[in-house]
């Protein structure tokens, strides 16, 4: 009995010894304070576009090849005869990378040791930015917010990290930069780079430098998002599915009534192909 206890105060000290450790300990000191509710601003006709210091649509003036720039003209003629155009969100598609962050409804960040959490609260959207110098992955199946590598950078040398640089791949689509349908290359072979850090003036307001190199592109695009930070938010669920009246039938855009019936999007839209239903017998009189 004696030595029973003995061996197990042992393992018990031995355990608590390795829990404090210093060198698994995380000190929150050495990274920025990123810390509360992220909101883009709302001011000087900033909605939901890529560049938020250009006005939505044409205004973007996106770098897009002749082809997509062809595909994107389609698509906002769709949405002027009252379709959806490129925009595959509206039936709940998540946004995915880099649209993302245009952040709709705030977010949150959390640093841990190892990765960053991203949590957007539109569609409960979350990314993971891994911190622990690993790669990208081989044979990682795509998703829409992609695989993302971190490092953190310590610009002035003082040990305490200024920056976060990401790099984002292994993305899958149909993804379009905002609203409008500015496109993104159909093969998802996307690459986007960003730079997180606060204004130097401002502490409460967070850059986002982001590079999007995309084959839809003729050259790289880069813009500088900003977001505004709430110290004492509140949060509420953004639930796409919940209410939504948009459908996508045989390729077309499709409205639900009031009334729950399928109605036409856009003028003189033909009616979708029911021919896996058998027509409505009429009772004889």
């Amino acid at each position: 009995m004696v030595k029973r206890n003995w061996i197990g105060a042992a393992a018990l000290g031995l355990s608590l010894a390795l829990a404090g450790a210093p060198a698994q300990a995380f000190d929150e000191s050495k990274y920025p304070d990123f810390a509360g509710q992220w909101k883009k601003p709302r001011t000087g006709g900033i909605v939901n576009q890529w560049d938020i210091t250009k006005p939505v649509g044409r205004g973007q003036q996106a770098p897009l090849t002749p082809e997509y720039q062809a595909i994107f003209e389609a698509g906002l003629a769709d949405q002027e005869a009252g379709g959806q155009g490129n925009d595959p969100t509206g039936i709940c598609i998540p946004d995915g990378m880099p649209r993302a962050m245009n952040v709709i409804f705030p977010m949150e960040i959390v640093i841990q040791p190892k990765v960053v959490h991203i949590m957007i609260e539109y569609l409960t959207m979350l990314r993971r930015i891994y911190t622990d110098g690993r790669d990208f992955p081989e044979g990682f199946e795509p998703s829409y917010m992609g695989y993302s590598i971190g490092n953190w950078i310590d610009e002035d040398g003082d040990g305490r990290y200024d920056a976060l640089e990401v790099e984002t791949r292994l993305l899958k689509g149909p993804r379009t930069f905002d609203p409008s349908g500015v496109p993104l290359h159909k093969d998802n072979q996307t690459i986007v780079k960003e730079r997180f850090y606060l204004d130097k003036a401002n502490p409460d307001i967070l850059r986002d430098d982001v590079t999007t190199i995309d084959h839809a592109l003729t050259r790289p695009w880069t813009v500088n998002k900003w977001y505004i930070r709430d110290r004492d938010p509140i949060w509420v669920e953004a639930i796409c599915n919940e209410q939504n009246d948009h459908l996508k039938l045989g390729g077309e855009d499709y409205m639900v009534s009031a009334d729950g019936f399928i109605m036409p999007a856009k003028k003189n839209q033909a009616p979708p192909d029911l021919k896996f239903f058998k027509p409505t017998q009429q009772t004889q009189q």
